[in-house]
């Protein structure tokens, strides 16, 4: 049983059925198996699009009148600039999204090296960004100061100008699912807030993110960072070569 409250879980529902279906007749076609793949994933994510489209309008019960812990948007103010020495990333010169890769990609030893030094600047702006979530703050100051420490490490901010992405990190507050955009709210007493690092160093991006609480949380919110938090744990925990990635998903779930 889905209730009237649950919009989102109906949607996802619906749109896992309706990506089901319409994979079938891709398969059956002549084409490669990569062009399965690309076309599969077009058009589950089509239909998911149409799903949420259909499914999740507000109510008036919870309309931004009627609900004012409701996140409400601020003001994005203007993008952050970043000294000519840093290295860009691809993307920034070109109008189209990156290529994904349907292989694996092997790296040598310079490559191991080089990744674990973005994600360790990854992580180290990861926690900075965490000592600075208190009520009051907006995660416009988050941005700011996250922009700072990154390029101060001689790295670029990934998400800057990701397909016009207009910040330097993400900043996704209560009910934004991911990827939010920092802005001119301040940050409330019993929010949580997730941040998404992710920085461009010597030709790797390293990615990183964790949810914070900020002042006084209730315990359906904490209960909600715990247990994603064990699901991403149990997920590493199984990573290993020759595992399937799809397992990651499963455990998780």
């Amino acid at each position: 049983m889905v209730s009237p409250s649950s919009p989102r879980l109906l949607s996802t529902l619906l749109a896992d059925r309706l990506g089901a279906l319409s994979a079938r007749p891709f398969l059956r076609s002549g084409s490669p198996a990569r062009g399965h793949r690309r076309l599969t994933c077009q058009a589950t994510r089509t239909l998911s699009n149409l799903v949420d489209a259909l499914f999740n309008r507000r109510s008036r019960d919870d309309s931004l009148e009627n609900n004012p812990r409701r996140l409400r948007p601020g003001k994005v103010s203007p993008r952050l600039s970043v000294p000519s020495h840093i290295q860009l990333p691809p993307y920034l010169n070109s109008r189209q999204r990156p290529h994904m890769n349907n292989g694996p990609e092997i790296h040598d030893e310079k490559g191991i090296e080089c990744m674990r030094a973005s994600g360790n600047l990854a992580a180290q702006v990861l926690k900075f960004a965490g000592t600075l979530v208190k009520p009051g703050i907006t995660t416009d100051e988050i941005d700011k100061a996250v922009h700072q420490m990154i390029i101060d490490n001689g790295a670029y901010p990934s998400p800057l100008g990701y397909c016009g992405f207009p910040k330097s990190v993400c900043t996704s507050v209560n009910e934004c699912i991911c990827h939010g955009i920092p802005d001119s709210r301040p940050l409330e007493d019993g929010d949580i807030i997730n941040i998404d690092v992710t920085v461009y160093l010597n030709g790797y991006h390293g990615d990183t993110s964790a949810t914070f609480l900020c002042g006084d949380v209730d315990d359906e919110a904490k209960k909600l960072v715990q247990v994603t938090k064990e699901s991403l744990d149990k997920a590493i925990s199984i990573c290993a070569p020759g595992v399937e990635i799809n397992r990651i998903g499963r455990t998780i779930q």
